[in-house]
């Protein structure tokens, strides 16, 4: 199926049309499987920092973080179904991102749940250039001279649909309906699979990262805005438990909760079953094949559930297979023809 770049719909949300949660929301856009969108996502902190002075606790209002555009009800989508989500394209929509330090935020300090007596640290902006042409970010310390680069490599780090039993999610929570996962395999020619609980699917997604290490240590990436390409999918009567992501090289599972020993089983669990039930593979056969295959990545250790990404490289497995109907491949070739049709490829 292609499609020209007269078919692309673009959607820049006005400011009041963000959503702050993931379920309770009505839906802002109705699509239909196959539509190709082009979208236009805040960063994390609705654009608020812009210098190295403003500062999270004076700028931003909790729980207005992460705005996100959506959410999207999608035509056929039911309970039970899964949602299919391509990322054709994920690029910056500014020439410069931020990133912070957040009083009882992150990794590596005290939280209001990790009690400890010592005085929050400080808050700190740090403001990135984008080099678009290097393809590259810039590191400018705040209390020396010292510069550096990191590759530019823009990701979502919040994609989910509406949670199941009707329930209300904060933007911050990844859990099993995705939400705010931080995983950079959330990135251009990648697939994201998430399982549908209310009609619609009511999908929404924004936080774009520019970069990030892994875990998302201090509870920021280098944040900015994106504009993003996709094209959506529903496959029928087949249920993700857990997120799914497929790109051209490997299937993944992502497993959000506490503690991080739970997140690491929920994902390799689920990818263990996956590969078994699609394969043909016994049960043990596939638990050996993924204990010596997994190449998994921490994708934060500083939300409200942290979450860990369960990935299995296509070459170590049985070939020829058509993981979640072959819909990437579908969705991929939809994809490569309207970024030839633009002229990007």
């Amino acid at each position: 199926m292609e499609q020209g770049a007269s078919t692309i719909r673009r959607i820049v949300p006005a400011e009041d049309q963000y959503a702050w949660t993931f379920g309770g929301v009505d839906p802002r856009w109705t699509i239909k499987p196959g539509d190709v969108l082009e979208l236009f996502t805040e960063d994390c902190f609705a654009g608020r920092l812009r210098t190295t002075d403003d500062l999270p606790s004076t700028s931003i209002e909790y729980p207005f973080i992460n705005p996100q555009t959506g959410p999207f009800s999608v035509e056929g989508a039911e309970p039970g179904d899964t949602l299919a989500i391509h990322l054709i394209d994920v690029q910056p929509a500014r020439d410069w991102a931020v990133s912070t330090t957040v009083a009882l935020f992150g990794a590596l300090t005290g939280t209001k749940y990790t009690a400890t007596l010592q005085p929050p640290l400080p808050e700190r902006t740090w403001v990135y250039q984008v080099d678009t042409a290097a393809r590259e970010v810039v590191f400018k310390a705040l209390d020396s001279d010292y510069q550096t680069r990191f590759p530019l490599q823009p990701f979502h780090g919040t994609i989910g649909v509406a949670p199941a039993a009707y329930e209300a999610r904060n933007v911050l929570v990844p859990e099993a309906f995705g939400g705010n996962m931080d995983t950079p395999e959330a990135c251009a020619g990648a697939t994201i699979y998430l399982g549908v609980n209310v009609p619609g699917a009511l999908f929404s997604l924004g936080d774009g990262h520019y970069t990030m290490g892994e875990g998302e240590l201090c509870g920021v990436a280098v944040e900015g805005a994106m504009t993003t390409m996709l094209t959506v999918e529903v496959i029928k009567g087949v249920y993700c438990d857990w997120p799914r992501i497929e790109s051209d090289e490997a299937i993944m599972v992502a497993g959000s909760y506490r503690p991080l020993e739970d997140a690491y089983r929920i994902a390799h669990k689920d990818l263990v079953s996956w590969i078994s039930q699609d394969t043909g593979l016994s049960l043990m056969d596939t638990y050996q094949l993924v204990s010596q295959a997994a190449r998994s990545r921490i994708a934060n250790v500083c939300d409200a559930n942290y979450t860990v990404v369960a990935k299995a490289p296509k070459r170590f497995l049985p070939s020829d297979v058509p993981w979640m109907q072959g819909v990437h491949q579908r969705t991929r070739e939809r994809g490569q023809a309207v970024l030839q049709s633009l002229g990007r490829r």
